[in-house]
């Protein structure tokens, strides 16, 4: 049995789980996955029989549980810190954490207007001004972390880090809404839609029968 156990929500709508998820296979551990559907009567219940915070992603270590995508993504870090997960040089890890702490706990609107929806496009969906900056932002972001520390690869960081991990879930949101990017944020979108981990996390997601209504 799997010393670890991923708690997940729907691979299609969860994209706070995505973010888990990919630091696990960063990790290159082996874990056992559970996955709760969303918007069920039972769904708080379920999740808070394991974790206490009552939300997913949460990973279970040996009986213990850590909660929360970016306290697993140190908890793993922490246990595995020859795997990559944070970049090596101090200062493109400083930039990082921000990034990621800056996703973590921001873009509030492009959240609430742009769910993460790996079964449906919308097509020609209004931005609201709010939305557009939070855009803005984000891919003011990557070409700052690309520029300054990610040519010798074709991720944020050179090399995939928790950092793409915490921005995969908002290239999904990209695609499903069919937004209009930058040349070069648009090749970053192919890069994450290509890397092994979330290929799979896309069939996974695909074969999926519950479905979620946002609109």
């Amino acid at each position: 049995m799997p010393r670890y156990k991923l708690l997940l929500g729907n691979k299609s709508y969860s994209s706070w789980s995505l973010r888990g998820w990919l630091i696990a296979k960063l990790a290159g551990i082996a874990f056992e996955e559970e996955v709760i559907f969303l918007r069920k009567p039972d769904t708080r219940s379920r999740i808070l029989a394991r974790s206490p915070a009552g939300q997913v992603p949460a990973l279970i270590d040996d009986g213990e549980v850590i909660w929360d995508s970016l306290a697993i993504g140190e908890h793993l870090a922490e246990r595995y810190p020859d795997r990559g997960l944070w970049p090596a040089d101090p200062l493109a890890r400083s930039r990082a954490r921000s990034v990621v702490a800056e996703m973590h706990s921001g873009f509030r609107a492009l959240r609430m207007a742009l769910p993460m929806d790996l079964r449906r496009r919308y097509p020609d969906h209004a931005l609201s001004p709010e939305v557009a900056q939070d855009i803005a932002r984000i891919e003011a972001i990557w070409r700052d972390c690309r520029a300054r520390h990610g040519l010798d690869g074709a991720f944020l960081f050179g090399a995939p880090t928790i950092a793409d991990a915490f921005y995969a879930p908002v290239v999904t949101r990209f695609r499903s809404f069919e937004v209009t990017l930058a040349a070069d944020s648009e090749a970053y979108c192919a890069t994450i839609m290509d890397w092994s981990p979330m290929r799979q996390w896309l069939e996974e997601a695909a074969e999926e029968s519950e479905t979620i209504a946002f609109f």
